[in-house]
């Protein structure tokens, strides 16, 4: 048996072993789903903008260039024809089966909800729905793109979509259930993330039992976490878990 088959069994005992197992993901989970990570070679940061994704997606530029903000969300944010992979559906049935209990995403694509996940803490919000920075009236995702090019509401406000942008705090409550997961966890099993956004993967640092990364890279974890296990793979090795 090969390095990957021999982690993905491994991993198997593990999580057969655990009573409390949580997922946590990044934006390499939705890449085979069609949706662009962040930092690989054909990731957001590749693309040609006349600015950083980092600068597009914060607060003061939806502010100041909101025309620019929502015509970059429409070109590589929207899920709207995205559907859930293997690794969506793999984790869904874990969890209906008992064995994982919560999925902690950086995603805000809502793609776990889509393939049945139900304990879904969205650390960086959704693009699922947004609200009125005016007036607080909540919209779901296909009123605002039926509002295009610049969402605006009947007040006269302008439409947020409901992710946390560069600039923003996370959301207390999300945050503080995920890192209760992450503490109570005998096994938190990360998937498709390089670890390298604050503060989310600081949150790692409150797990007690024993951690496992797959990732399609190697990663250097060593900072934040020293894992149990690491296979260096494609997130949809997480089908070969059933």
């Amino acid at each position: 048996m090969d390095e990957i088959g021999n982690g993905i069994n491994r991993l198997k005992e593990m999580l057969d072993a655990s009573r409390h197992a949580v997922f946590f993901g990044g934006a390499g989970v939705s890449v085979p789903s069609g949706l662009p990570d962040f930092r690989s070679p054909d990731g957001l940061t590749g693309r040609k903008y006349k600015y950083p994704f980092e600068v597009i997606l914060s607060h003061e530029f939806f502010f100041t260039h909101t025309r620019e903000f929502w015509d970059y969300c429409y070109a590589e944010l929207d899920p709207s024809s995205a559907k859930p992979n293997a690794a969506h559906t793999a984790l869904a049935e874990l969890e209906r089966r008992g064995k994982i209990k919560a999925v902690i995403t950086q995603n805000i694509d809502g793609l776990h909800q889509a393939a049945g996940s139900r304990r879904v803490f969205e650390l960086h919000g959704t693009a699922a729905r947004g609200h009125c920075v005016k007036c607080g009236m909540e919209y779901g995702a296909e009123e605002m793109r039926a509002r295009r090019p610049v969402p605006t509401c009947d007040c006269g406000g302008l439409i947020k979509p409901d992710i946390v942008l560069y600039g923003e705090p996370l959301d207390d409550r999300t945050v503080e259930g995920a890192c209760e997961e992450i503490a109570a966890s005998d096994l938190v099993i990360v998937g498709g993330t390089s670890l390298s956004v604050y503060p989310a993967a600081s949150f790692l640092t409150l797990a007690r039992g024993r951690i496992a990364v797959i990732n399609k890279t190697a990663v250097s974890v060593s900072s934040v976490i020293k894992p149990d296990l690491e296979i260096t793979g494609d997130i949809l090795l997480l089908s070969r878990l059933l």
